[in-house]
């Protein structure tokens, strides 16, 4: 079997069978209501890609202080989960499967979005300014947690886990990567703490061990994933010890029989990648970088030496944004619809979201006009 023909072969995945090896990454499109509820168009929205192996929905948070830039999801209150509810409704009507990504911004927030002060591990500010809903400010100095702070915080991930089952999914997505708050407790940098949560690389992973134990404990370490992203500096991080952070967390978590970890920025030719495929026993989501090249060959070729590698699935996220039907298009080696940058976040509205066409569709092609850039290196 050729790499390109395994992408489409079935795969297990927790209690699952996926149909086909790729996942629809967590992509923030900022279409929620105000206070973080799913709405009817987000439905849409994913019910179009339902043919995906997987899809792994936007970042939702756990807690309110927790949350990072207007109209994102959250899954903390009876009515996010309701909801939420209509969404996977939806996608399971249509045939697809869900996991929900869990996400607590810490340092990466704004009172003027949340109406509180940000937590972090260490009281260092976002070098960089925030959107809220009055647009980009300056960032605010967040609160260092204290432990029972953290303590808080690990609960409110399990409970939240708890909601997303509530709300029909079937697992959930532990976010420790991108320069959020688990990512800002495994990096020097934002964590200054000399505490039992910094300082050397087994203090500083204990946080995010905690949350994706605590997630485990409560709805089954099979139904649990755990995203990172070794060496990526977004939001203003600067890791230190690379090399060596990953590979200790992959070996306290390796024993817990985790659904699976999802590696962001995979380079299969890093050490980095290689240290992490041998010593996780597990299952492996690896997403490529694509740069600005998304057509369909450069998308299979990168696929495939991830697959090669020894990648279990493969994680898409701009070339899902734009082609509801990218499975069919990756099959056939059909051309993928350009990505409207400007329609990708702090907008609303189906403009760029539920109106790219599938294959066949009479509607006018999307234009690929950009005016506005995406945050952040551009990924898969």
């Amino acid at each position: 079997m050729s790499k390109t023909t395994a992408l489409f072969a079935s795969a297990p995945l927790g209690p699952l069978t996926l149909p086909n090896r790729l996942v629809m990454a967590p992509l923030t499109r900022n279409r929620a209501e105000a206070d973080g509820t799913p709405t009817p168009l987000m439905a849409t929205y994913y019910a179009q890609r339902a043919a995906a192996g997987l899809i792994v929905a936007e970042a939702a948070t756990p807690n309110a202080v927790g949350q990072t830039y207007p109209n994102i999801t959250a899954v903390h209150s009876a009515r996010h989960v309701a909801g939420w509810r209509q969404v996977t409704d939806a996608v399971r009507e249509a045939g697809g499967r869900m996991f929900l990504q869990l996400q607590h911004g810490g340092r990466v927030g704004h009172p003027a979005t949340s109406g509180l002060t940000p937590v972090a591990p260490s009281p260092v500010p976002l070098p960089e300014t925030v959107f809220t809903p009055q647009g980009h400010r300056p960032a605010v100095v967040p609160r260092e947690m204290n432990e029972e702070d953290v303590r808080t915080t690990v609960a409110d991930f399990a409970r939240a886990a708890r909601n997303a089952l509530d709300a029909g999914f079937e697992g959930v997505e532990v976010h420790s990567a991108n320069g959020h708050l688990l990512h800002q407790f495994l990096a020097a940098n934002t964590n200054r703490r000399t505490d039992g949560y910094g300082g050397s690389v087994a203090a500083r992973i204990r946080f995010t061990a905690e949350v994706a134990e605590a997630v485990a404990a409560e709805i089954g370490a099979e139904r649990v994933g755990l995203r990172v992203s070794p060496g990526n500096t977004v939001n203003g991080i600067a890791e230190g010890e690379t090399e060596e952070i990953y590979p200790a967390l992959a070996e306290r978590l390796g024993g817990l029989g985790l659904a699976y970890l999802h590696l962001v920025y995979a380079d299969p030719d890093a050490p980095v990648f290689r240290k992490i495929r041998a010593g996780w026993p597990g299952v492996l989501i690896a997403n490529p970088v694509l740069g600005e090249d998304l057509s369909t060959g450069a998308v299979r070729r990168a696929s495939g030496r991830l697959l090669a590698a020894g990648a279990d699935l493969i994680a898409l996220g701009r070339p899902f944004l734009a082609n509801p039907d990218l499975v069919e298009r990756l099959r056939l080696g059909a051309p993928l619809n350009p990505v409207r940058d400007r329609y990708f976040m702090y907008v609303g509205g189906a403009t760029g979201y539920t109106d790219y066409p599938a294959l066949g569709d009479a509607t006018a092609q999307p234009s690929s006009a950009s005016s506005v850039a995406l945050d952040g290196p551009r990924v898969a």
